[in-house]
């Protein structure tokens, strides 16, 4: 079992793990695809890649933070990562539906699906901003930590007056 960090959010509590000096994974506990992790007691001792990214989610809660500057490493097969690669260029207040991504990953709509399956993998929830692909006609679909926390984060970044795009 990985070590993680507790993060106490105003969405539930997240696990946030790290290798080395490179965030690895943000969850919600109890996600769909939460990992195994042991959770570390909060000793005042964390590591410092933990500690940047809880205070950057706080300011990103509170709205005080719309881009993040962390170290991060995503593993996962070859089109995973270059889903989410993509994923990690959308904009805070814009959204992208499945089938605009993987038109704008080189892939015909047609392959929507697989692109929401990747998506739905990604282990840096929040930071990889996975809540920021809807579907076609804009409407919520599915989302590992739960649909209500992905219209909570979309409420969230909704004062910059969202766009699709």
């Amino acid at each position: 079992m990985k070590p993680g960090y507790l993060f106490v959010s105003p969405l539930g509590d997240i696990v946030l793990r790290a290798e080395d000096d490179a965030l690895t994974g943000v969850f919600f506990v109890g996600q769909k695809h939460y990992p195994e992790l042991l959770v570390m007691p909060d000793d005042g001792a964390l590591p410092r890649i933990i500690a940047m990214a809880r205070e950057q989610l706080q300011e990103f809660f509170s709205g005080e933070r719309q881009v993040f500057e962390l170290p991060l490493r995503a593993r996962g097969t070859p089109f995973q990562e270059q889903v989410w690669k993509e994923l990690a260029r959308i904009p805070y207040g814009e959204l992208l539906s499945y089938g605009a991504m993987a038109k704008k990953m080189g892939l015909s709509a047609g392959h929507s699906r697989a692109v929401g399956t990747a998506n739905g993998r990604n282990p840096i929830s929040i930071i990889v901003p996975c809540h920021r692909v809807v579907g076609a006609a804009g409407d919520l679909t599915g989302y590992a930590g739960g649909v209500e926390r992905k219209r909570a984060l979309l409420s969230l970044e909704a004062g910059s007056g969202f766009r699709l795009i």
